[in-house]
Parts: structure tokens; C-alpha cells; sequence
């Protein structure tokens, strides 16, 4: 099993930037690829960005648009989600994943859930 914890949600202004943070504990040896997705009031979870754990490839979201990086600490076992650029429609509980295999951008594909971090972004 792995555990997953966020942190660094809050609330910003439109425009501004925030840096979430993702630690892993438990079997963080099965780990293949990490990402991150959100989830607005009414909608469905979707798709922001996932990072592969041990090659570093990367996949986003077209709607990140070069305005959010992911990046990864093995030492730490912490994955990080960097917004800049910030916009309202950003507001939503961000979730970590980890799943046991390569990038993935389907929910359904992924193993193991952090508890959310709420972002809101005021404008």
C-alpha cells in the first residue's frame, strides 16, 4: 500500500501562483508514475499533469498551457505541482495519485488517492 498526503492549497487571487505538495510513504518502491488531478463543485475528477517516478517524463493537461509544472523529489518521495497564472476556473480539491505502472491520465488507471487540497482562486 501507499499513502499519499497534500499540501499548499489556499487561496490566491487571480494571477497568482501556488505550489502544491504530495508525499508519499508506504511501499514507495511499487511507485511507476504519479500525477495530480482536480475536481470543481458538480464536475467530474479530472486530468491536470502525471510525471513518471524514475525517468522524470511528463505529461499535461492541454488547459495547463505551460502555466503548471510537475516535478518530482525522490529523496523526499514528493511530488510537486507548481501554478502560476492562476485563474478562477482553477478553483477545485486537487488530488496526488500514484499507480504502479507508466503515465497515465485516466483516474480510473491509478492506484492509490491522497485526501484533496482545496485551491480557490478569487478573481
Amino acid at each position: 500500500q501507499v499513502q499519499l498526503v497534500e499540501s499548499g492549497g489556499g487561496l490566491v487571487q487571480a494571477g497568482g501562483s501556488l505550489r502544491l505538495s504530495c508525499s508519499a510513504s508506504g511501499r514507495t518502491d511499487s511507485i511507476g508514475s504519479m500525477g495530480w488531478f482536480r475536481q470543481a463543485p458538480g464536475k467530474g475528477r479530472e486530468f491536470v499533469a502525471t510525471i513518471s517516478w524514475s525517468g522524470g517524463g511528463t505529461y499535461y493537461a492541454d488547459f495547463t498551457k505551460g502555466r503548471f509544472t510537475i516535478s518530482r523529489d525522490n529523496a523526499k518521495n514528493t511530488v510537486y505541482l507548481h501554478m502560476d497564472g492562476l485563474r478562477p476556473e482553477d478553483t477545485a480539491v486537487y488530488y496526488c495519485a500514484a499507480r504502479d505502472y507508466s503515465l497515465a491520465y485516466v483516474a480510473i488507471d491509478y492506484h492509490y488517492w491522497g485526501q484533496g487540497t482545496q485551491v480557490t482562486v478569487s478573481s
